[in-house]
Parts: C-alpha cells; sequence; structure tokens
C-alpha cells in the first residue's frame, strides 16, 4: 500500500481560484448567425414541402377511400385487440422508460437524446454535436472558464492520508468491501516512482535533490505518526520546521496537516495566523483552507445564534461574516456540508482526490468533524445557512460568484478515486431528461387505457369509433 504524503505529479500545476470568473463568450459571427438561420429555413421548408406533396397526391393515393378502409377494419375489431395493443403499448414503453432511467443514472445523459443528437441531427442538416452532447458542454465549458478551471480537474494527493495496509485490509475483512480502487493505488504508485526517481540516478545514485525528497518526505511521516499518536505539539513543531527547511514545497500542502494539528490543540489565533498565510488570491485554494477559515468566523458567533432571533433583529456584523464565510466555502465544495451534517455516511478517505469534489469532502469532513462539532453551535449555524449559497449561484457550470465556475469534470474522476460502494455526490443535480418524462407518461397512459378497455369495452369502443371518425372527417375535408 503507498504511502500517504508523496505529491502527486499532476499537482505542479496550481490554479488560483479565487480570480474572478470569466466573463460570457462573445456572440457568434455573421457567419455562424447565417448558418443557423439557414439551417432553421431549410427545415421549415422541407416540411412545408412535405405538407404540399400530400395534398396534391391525395386523390392519386386515394387517401379518403385508404381512410375509410381503415375506420372499417377498426370497427370490426373487438375490445380484447385494444386490449392486447395498448396493453403491448405499456410494456414496451414501460422497458424503454427502465432502460433511459438506468443510462442515464450510470452516464448522465438520455439515450435516445444522445442517439438523436450524434446520429440523426447530421442527416436534416443540423450541427453534428449539440449544446446537449456532454462532450460539447465539457469542451465549451474548459473554453470559458481557461487554463486556470482546467487545473482545477487535476488529481491530487491527499495531504492528511496516513493509513497503511493493515488498516485498509481490517475494513475490508469487516465489511467485504474495497476501500480503495485500482485507478487511486496506481496512482500512488506513479507518485513514489516520480518522487523518489531522479534523471540523473544512472549516472548519480546518491542524487542531492533526491535525498531532499526523502529527508523531507521521512520528516513529515514523523510528523503525521506523532499526530496520530496523539503528540500534537511535537507534530506541529516538526511541521514548522520542515515549513521553514523547505519553502518551496508549498505544493505537499502541508500547512493543511498544520491547520488539522493546531485545531486538535484549540490554538485558534495559531490557526488564523497560518490562513493569513496561506489563504491568498494567489495560492491555490482547498476545503480545508475555506472551511477553516469559514470555522473560525463561525466561532465567534455560533454559541449565541439563533434562526429566530436573527430573523427578528436581523444579523449582526460578525454574523453576516460568518455567513458569508460559509457561502464562500460551499460554493468552493458544495459537498462537504452534508458529511459535517452527517446527512450522508463517511467512507475511508482516499489516497488521492479531486478538489471540489466529492472526493474532497469525504477526506476532509473525515479529519475535521471532529473540530466542527467542538465548537458549540457551529454546525446549527451551517446548517441554517448553507443551501443559501446556491441562490447566488444559480448556474454554478456557468459562472461563479467569488470562484471559478464550478468544474464540470468532478462527477468522473470521483467516480474513479471513490469505492464502487459509495454513491458519489453529483453537483449541480441533473435535471431528468425530456425522454424520461416522456416514456413514463406513455407507458402510464398505455396501461391507464388498457385497464380502462378492459373494465369499459363498451364505452371505450365507442370513444375509439368517434376518434376514428373524427380523423376521417379531417382528411375527407383537406
Amino acid at each position: 500500500m503507498a504511502d500517504g504524503d508523496a505529491p502527486g505529479a499532476a499537482a505542479a500545476a496550481a490554479a488560483s481560484p479565487q480570480a474572478s470568473a470569466p466573463g460570457p463568450s462573445p456572440p457568434p459571427g455573421w457567419r455562424e448567425r447565417l448558418r443557423a438561420g439557414l439551417v432553421g429555413t431549410w427545415a421549415s421548408l422541407w416540411f412545408v414541402v412535405g405538407l404540399g406533396l400530400l395534398y396534391a397526391l391525395r386523390v392519386p393515393l386515394r387517401l379518403c377511400e385508404n381512410v375509410a378502409a381503415v375506420t372499417v377494419f377498426l370497427n370490426s375489431l373487438t375490445s380484447k385487440f385494444y386490449v392486447a395493443l395498448t396493453g403491448t403499448c405499456s410494456l414496451i414503453s414501460g422497458l424503454i422508460f427502465i432502460f433511459e432511467w438506468w443510462y442515464f443514472h450510470k452516464h448522465g445523459t438520455s439515450f435516445i437524446e444522445q442517439v438523436s443528437v450524434n446520429h440523426l441531427r447530421p442527416l436534416i442538416g443540423g450541427t453534428e454535436r449539440s449544446m446537449s452532447d456532454p462532450a460539447s458542454l465539457s469542451s465549451s465549458r474548459e473554453g470559458e472558464t481557461g487554463r486556470q478551471n482546467v487545473s482545477e480537474c487535476k488529481v491530487w494527493r491527499n495531504p492528511l492520508n496516513l493509513f497503511r495496509g493493515a488498516e485498509y485490509r481490517r475494513l475490508t475483512w469487516v465489511t467485504g468491501k474495497e476501500p480503495l480502487t485500482y485507478y487511486d493505488m496506481n496512482l500512488s504508485a506513479q507518485d513514489h516512482q516520480t518522487f523518489f526517481t531522479c534523471d540523473s540516478d544512472s549516472l548519480r545514485p546518491s542524487d542531492t535533490g533526491r535525498d531532499t525528497n526523502v529527508l523531507a518526505y521521512i520528516k513529515r511521516r514523523l510528523a503525521m505518526c506523532a499526530r496520530k499518536l496523539g503528540r500534537i505539539r511535537e507534530a506541529v513543531k516538526i511541521m514548522r520546521d520542515l515549513m521553514k527547511e523547505f519553502p518551496p514545497l508549498t505544493m505537499w500542502n502541508i500547512h493543511e496537516n498544520l491547520l488539522e494539528s493546531l485545531l486538535e490543540l484549540q490554538a485558534y489565533a495559531d490557526v488564523q495566523a497560518v490562513l493569513a498565510k496561506y489563504d491568498d488570491i494567489s495560492l491555490p485554494k482547498s476545503a480545508a483552507i475555506c472551511y477553516t477559515a469559514a470555522l473560525l468566523k463561525t466561532r465567534t458567533v455560533s454559541d449565541k445564534f439563533s434562526p429566530e432571533t436573527a430573523s427578528r433583529r436581523g444579523l449582526s456584523t460578525a454574523e453576516i461574516n460568518a455567513v458569508e464565510a460559509i457561502h464562500r466555502a460551499v460554493e468552493f465544495n458544495p459537498h462537504v456540508p452534508k458529511y459535517l451534517l452527517e446527512m450522508k455516511s463517511l467512507i475511508l478517505p482516499p489516497e488521492h482526490i479531486q478538489k471540489r469534489g466529492d472526493s474532497e469532502a469525504v477526506a476532509y469532513a473525515f479529519f475535521h468533524l471532529q473540530h466542527w462539532k467542538r465548537i458549540e453551535g457551529a454546525l446549527n449555524l451551517l446548517q441554517c445557512t448553507w443551501e443559501g449559497t446556491f441562490r447566488m449561484i444559480p448556474y454554478p457550470l456557468e459562472k461563479g460568484h467569488l470562484f471559478h465556475p464550478y468544474p464540470s469534470c468532478t462527477e468522473t474522476a470521483d467516480k474513479e478515486l471513490l469505492p464502487t460502494f459509495h454513491q458519489v455526490s453529483v453537483y449541480p443535480k441533473k435535471e431528468l431528461p425530456f425522454f424520461i418524462y416522456f416514456t413514463a407518461g406513455l407507458c402510464s397512459s398505455t396501461a391507464m387505457i388498457a385497464l380502462l378497455t378492459h373494465q369499459f369495452p363498451e364505452i371505450m369502443g365507442v370513444f375509439a369509433k368517434a376518434v376514428s371518425m373524427i380523423s376521417r372527417t379531417c382528411v375527407e375535408h383537406l
């Protein structure tokens, strides 16, 4: 089992999510508008031509006679035929509905819509991909949010991970479930290969850069082991010395280990000093930084906070600051509150995380839930205010408030990093496709018609004859 400290190779480039969100994309040029107009004009023209041909050929095609023959045939059928017909339609539409539902929950899109967009739309003169295509959406958002937002989609090493193979194996023995994915373990193997190997190994076995990495790695492991054994002050001292001795190694996120240890000591002034240095607009953010900042501001007002009192007299300045800090943290990672409020069960955190994703939320809440519980009223204030964040960012994939738009790649990465028995949290909630509603309505309506035809054959027979007569009258009128 891989150890828990080697920095991921993908973590070299860091985003600055605090930067303002990019503006909307420029309007399309005249060529695009002309092409879109021509596509719509051709579609309307084909529809009008089809109606015209149908009207011109009504006599050669003997439409009236054919409709009359069909009407006579339908009138001669018994109610059992209609029961069988509507029952079969209900069964087929029900199977399509079940498949659509399964495909949507597995792939996040409608199968019928995907086939229509990729195969049918090009045949009628449309573009090969539409905005409903996930690949098109992903590429469009990446272009809009820029390179900084793309870097948020990289996988990072979990800085708080200190689980050993024996602990993971113990969970497997007890529950019969694998806590780590092969993708996560392969990333750990690649991390160690990159971390402990230098380009000049073949020429200089005792390469200076590798020795520095090994020394820093060992010291960090010692600090984390001391933290796990309850020797918190010793762990804090080792971490501070390590950060002074190797200041370029900020990508290791040792400050997140230091924040957690200082919170355990309840040294909130020292926590604030660390945040003042690392909660900077030019540095990459994390759930640990944003939620710790929110926790410190919540701590000053949470013990006396009451929703009833606040609604009656309004919020004080300190309470407004605390609520804004919570909104900022929730915007950065909207998955964390459900774990802190124990609305969703925790699992052992993975060895790698996706920033702003469910994997980071699991890793943060697993180690920081105790710190929120220790401060009286902190979770109560979080519960009362965290959902208000979503009113400020109604379209989080397109535009953020304090951070870049929420990256659309987190769900895919989290599904690779988190075990299969864990239900990955998805943000924002995806709306059900139109065809799921359509197939559900078709299945329900045909089933209801089949039941009514079976129970009241005479009435439904009269209804069917009336519908056929109306259809015949309309065709004859044309």
